[in-house]
């Protein structure tokens, strides 16, 4: 009788430990920005991916809006491997000078220019660059271009932002870009923004399209100008703790997905931003603008990119075009 109890008690042990064995791991994926960003379908989809690949092995928690800290903390917190996964953007251009190519402005003259280039070995050669800050690139994506909304006028010229106020987020580098074409850069709080708008306090601001869409911008401003003056990719990141605590298999199902969803990724982003444009256009113009008289306005501050790193990440853009 007691070693029928003996075996029963082993075989409940055995059970309970296989049971334990076979929770799924949490997964924590955070973003600086919110869940209308294009960021956050990144992270669904990756994680949706990853849900079909490795069924029952993870349980993934997205924190869209800052929940666990500005994009500055984040990226620290995933070096120090305090969080697993963020999915950012700007952020990440500040680890290195190079990477300060994605801060020149009309790099990109489209969508499809961007996706040629980062899907060629531009793509490549920036993930190397990330890593060597002891970070594992998963994927590159897109935060998207950064477009003017103003109460003015439309802007489709340089000289048409001559004496505007715009709200500028970014540090000196842009608000001398804007400088140089005659606006007057103002620095008001993202969450102020509205009421500036709304009160005179500034003309116009300048966001990705989904900013503009999420803050309502577009109630109070009648002209959205298209000037793509920037263009910023984003990036899911994993920290190299977790990263190297997976196994073999989870981690080249990792990078498979990570590329295989970038595809739908920037489709996803397409999608959410004609979608934010039709409901936008309701109160708002859409206005295009002549992309090449801005391009070559601006030509003369690539230069001090090209003393300090040189022009071979410019060149793999410029064969994209």
């Amino acid at each position: 009788m007691m070693k029928k109890l003996i075996a029963a008690a082993t075989l409940l042990a055995a059970f309970a430990a296989a049971g334990q064995a076979a929770e799924p791991r949490e997964v924590r994926i955070a973003s600086h920005v919110s869940a209308l960003s294009p960021l956050h379908a990144q992270s669904e989809l990756f994680a949706a991916e990853i849900d079909k690949r490795l069924p029952g092995q993870f349980d993934f928690k997205l924190f869209p809006g800052g929940q666990l800290g500005k994009e500055s903390a984040l990226i620290t917190n995933l070096k120090a491997g305090s969080i697993e996964m963020i999915n950012v953007a700007s952020g990440v251009t500040k680890l290195d000078k190079a990477l300060g190519l994605f801060d020149l402005p009309w790099l990109f003259s489209d969508r499809a220019h961007v996706v040629r280039a980062m899907q060629g070995p531009l793509g490549d050669e920036v993930a190397e660059q990330i890593e060597k800050q002891g970070i594992v690139v998963v994927g590159i994506y897109e935060n998207g271009f950064r477009h003017v909304i103003n109460g003015k006028r439309p802007v489709t010229t340089p000289g048409d932002l001559k004496g505007l106020k715009i709200r500028i987020s970014g540090g000196k580098f842009r608000q001398g870009v804007f400088q140089s074409m005659g606006a007057t850069p103002q620095k008001v709080s993202w969450a102020e923004t509205f009421t500036a708008l709304q009160t005179g306090v500034v003309d116009g601001a300048e966001a990705a399209t989904y900013g503009f869409y999420e803050q309502k911008h577009y109630e109070v401003a009648k002209y959205l100008s298209l000037t793509r003056h920037v263009y910023t990719p984003s990036f899911l990141l994993a920290s190299k703790a977790f990263y190297d605590s997976l196994t073999t298999e989870q981690q080249d199902v990792f990078n498979e997905v990570g590329k295989a969803i970038t595809e739908s990724a920037y489709e996803k982003s397409a999608e959410l931003e004609a979608r934010y444009f039709e409901e936008m256009k309701r109160t708002t113009d859409i206005v295009d603008v002549d992309l090449v008289a801005f391009q070559k306005a601006t030509r003369p501050v690539y230069d001090t990119y090209l003393q300090s790193q040189g022009d071979a990440w410019l060149k793999l853009v410029e064969a994209a075009r």
